[in-house]
């Protein structure tokens, strides 16, 4: 038996490669839909009964959400691996393993939960903590068996080697520089693949922070703090629309 064999992760559930095919096909309307749904169900805690506690808490949120996008735009702009899949089912034309995927085999999801994870901590609600986490971890578990199962099923030996090699979720960043070397960074492509996404998460959490202050006090507490909030969904409403338009338009085009 060979080092990559020995290595080689067991096939998935069955059931749980069906139901990761199921959330590939919904994940776009069903996951913000669940979402908004533990947002208006569960009412936001501050720490201790704290609005400074609960300062750093959203300042926690936040960072960790701008870590997940960070990582989502090195990716994007390092190198591109289809997302989506095809007719809305899983599909891969070849197997990437250059860059960060050299690293880490789902570098994008891990990007996603960082994300979720940032605005669950902004909200701190116990149904969103109770239900969304469990939810949208086991939900990226399954989609990830079912992509696994295809690409084992296309890729064999050629994806349990690179499976030996490298970690599912947790990102290896040893030798990072070396896997990037002679890689340009397309920021077109970074903006016509985020924009949409980076927009929709950003402007949520301005509401999120606008409602979870608004829900334990008055305007007239913070408002400084509460109008920047307000502003910050049309200033992000606007970046998204150019952001469109260049799109829209040809006048930013993926090289």
């Amino acid at each position: 038996m060979t080092a990559a064999e020995a290595g080689a992760p067991r096939p998935a559930n069955p059931l749980l490669v069906g139901w990761g095919n199921v959330l590939f096909k919904l994940r776009d309307g069903l996951f913000p839909a669940v979402l908004v749904l533990l947002v208006f169900l569960s009412r936001p805690q501050w720490p201790g009964g704290s609005q400074s506690a609960d300062d750093l808490l959203d300042l926690v949120g936040v960072l960790v959400a701008l870590a997940g996008q960070v990582l989502r735009a090195a990716v994007v702009g390092t190198v591109y691996i289809i997302r989506g899949g095809k007719d809305r089912k899983v599909y891969a034309e070849g197997l990437v393993t250059g860059g960060f995927f050299a690293h880490c085999r789902n570098p994008l999801y891990v990007g996603n939960i960082l994300i979720l994870l940032g605005l669950f901590t902004i909200w701190n609600g116990v149904l969103a903590w109770a239900v969304g986490v469990p939810f949208f971890l086991v939900g990226y578990v399954a989609i990830v068996a079912a992509e696994e199962s295809f690409l084992r099923g296309k890729f064999g030996a050629e994806f349990d080697a690179y499976c030996a090699r490298v970690p599912r979720w947790i990102p290896d960043f040893r030798g990072l520089r070396a896997s990037l070397a002679g890689m340009r960074f397309n920021w077109a492509r970074l903006v016509i693949k985020e924009y949409g996404s980076a927009a929709y998460w950003t402007a949520g959490a301005a509401a999120l922070l606008l409602a979870e202050s608004l829900s334990h006090q008055p305007w007239d507490a913070r408002p400084v703090y509460h109008a920047a909030c307000v502003a910050a969904i049309p200033v992000i409403a606007v970046l998204w629309g150019t952001a469109r338009w260049l799109k829209k338009s040809g006048r930013l085009k993926e090289d």
